[in-house]
This record gives structure tokens, sequence and C-alpha cells, in this order.
């Protein structure tokens, strides 16, 4: 990855965008060619060349076709993490606090629930989710143009969601996250993920790969999951606050139903709190 990165490096002056759609090329831009479940990008990358494409990202051993002179090539093993993390480094800027919330459900329910929280806060925060027009997390072009948008337009804080393809298509590497929370793990996109193994393995990234060293990640114990993504995080140095009936530290402790919603009374690190 560091020698991709260092050779990106030496061009991305002279780069005017990056697309992994060749349909979207323009001159003087980089085509990751990405091979794909129904299309290789591959295919297209002459198209590419004739729209003035003045670099290819693609998989090893990609040969570029003869009429090809001054066009970069750069190859790597793994082209969509290295699309993600060239886009990070072209587009530069991203808030300064971000959290990723995964899980099967109440996803989008909690990046909104942490948005509303900052922004009680003072802060300039925003979230990322499917209620704000994404069915999926965004690719990785797209993710990091709209956090350096974000940055740019003064956002200090950002939820996102982070769903099980945008993290086994390795969209949201780049991204310099604080913080990620883990809701729930149930049968879906098993369309997309062979079995539940894989489906759980996908949603693990953010704890087993993207969250760095001394992040928190905030982990539902009440789930079948919790011990293993906590055995992830206790490896890593990532600290570890776990939520839910059997939780330590944000323990569910009652609730009662109420005409408007519910009373809800909780262990707060060991301190009763009645909401």
């Amino acid at each position: 990855m560091t020698d991709t990165l260092e050779q990106f490096a030496k061009i991305m002056p002279d780069l005017k965008g990056i697309t992994s759609d060749s349909r979207a090329v323009k001159q003087g831009y980089l085509f990751a060619a990405l091979p794909g479940t129904k299309a290789d990008g591959r295919d297209y990358i002459q198209t590419a060349i004739n729209h003035g494409a003045r670099a290819i990202l693609a998989p090893q051993g990609t040969m570029l076709p003869n009429n090809s002179k001054n066009i970069v090539l750069l190859t790597h093993e793994n082209p969509r993490l290295a699309l993600a993390k060239i886009a990070a480094t072209f587009y530069k800027r991203q808030p300064e606090t971000m959290v990723a919330v995964t899980g099967t459900n109440g996803k989008t329910s909690t990046v909104t629930f942490v948005e509303q929280l900052w922004q009680a806060q003072g802060y300039k925060a925003t979230s990322m989710g499917t209620l704000k027009g994404h069915m999926t997390t965004p690719d990785a072009v797209a993710l990091h143009a709209n956090l350096a948008d974000f940055a740019a337009a003064g956002v200090t804080h950002l939820a996102l969601e982070a769903s099980s393809h945008g993290l086994d298509q390795f969209r949201l590497d780049g991204a310099h996250f604080k913080a990620g929370a883990f809701t729930n793990l149930s049968r879906d996109h098993l369309d997309y993920h062979k079995n539940m193994d894989e489906y759980f393995t996908a949603k693990a990234r953010l704890f087993s790969q993207l969250l760095p060293e001394g992040a928190t990640a905030v982990i539902n114990a009440d789930t079948e999951e919790f011990s293993k993504l906590s055995a992830m995080c206790e490896r890593r140095n990532i600290r570890i606050l776990s939520y839910g009936r059997n939780a330590k530290d944000l323990k569910i402790l009652k609730t009662t139903p109420t005409a408007h919603g519910q009373k809800v009374e909780l262990g707060v690190m060991g301190t009763h709190k009645d909401i």
C-alpha cells in the first residue's frame, strides 16, 4: 500500500478528480478499474483513456492498452482499499470528530440521536444515513468528497452509518474515527453475504481494522456478538463501553411504559439515572 500511495502522491498535483465510473471520467482524472460482481472495470480502461484519464488504478497484473503513453498505472492487490486511501489523500479534509455505527437495526436512529446530542452541546454536527438519501454507505470517492465538504463548511462532528456493504467493500477506509458502535445482528443482506458468519465479519471490520488504537467501542452487551467484539477491541487497545440490560457501563435497570413513551432507569458507570 505504501508504494501505491507514494506513486499517487507524485501525480496528485496533476489530477483533477477521481472516479470508478468510466462515464464520469474527465480530462486529468484517475480512473479506478475495479472488478465487480456484474462488471469488470478493467474492461473500460480504454474508454477512460479516451475521455482523458491521466492515471489508472487497477488490480496487480493489469496491463494498459498499447496506445497508453503518458498514462500512469497504479496497481494494488486490493484496489478497493487502495482507492479509499487515495480518495482520503486527495480530498484531505475530514471533520475533527467522527463516529461510525454498524449493526442490522438501529443505525439510522443512533446516528440521528448522536447528531442531536452534539448539536444540543453547541457543536456544528451532522450525520450521514439512509434518511439523508443514501441506501448504503456511499462509495469511497463520494464519501471522502462529502467529508471534505462537511469540513469546509465548518462541521466538526459527524456520525455516520457503516453498512456491511460499505465495510466489506472498504468504502470507509481512510476515515479517521474516534469511536464506533454496534447495535445488533439479525438475518439480513444474505443476498450479498453468503452466510451469517460473513455478515458478522463484514460488520466486525469496524472494530478489527478501522478503529485506531485508543478509540472507543460502544457495544450492545445483550447480543451474542458482544464477547467476540470485546475480545477484538481488547487486543487492539480500544476502550469498551457496554450498554444494555447485561451491561456494566450503561445498564438498563428498568423500563416503564408511559402515555407518551417510556420511563427508563439506567445505571451509568455505577450511578443511578432516571430518564
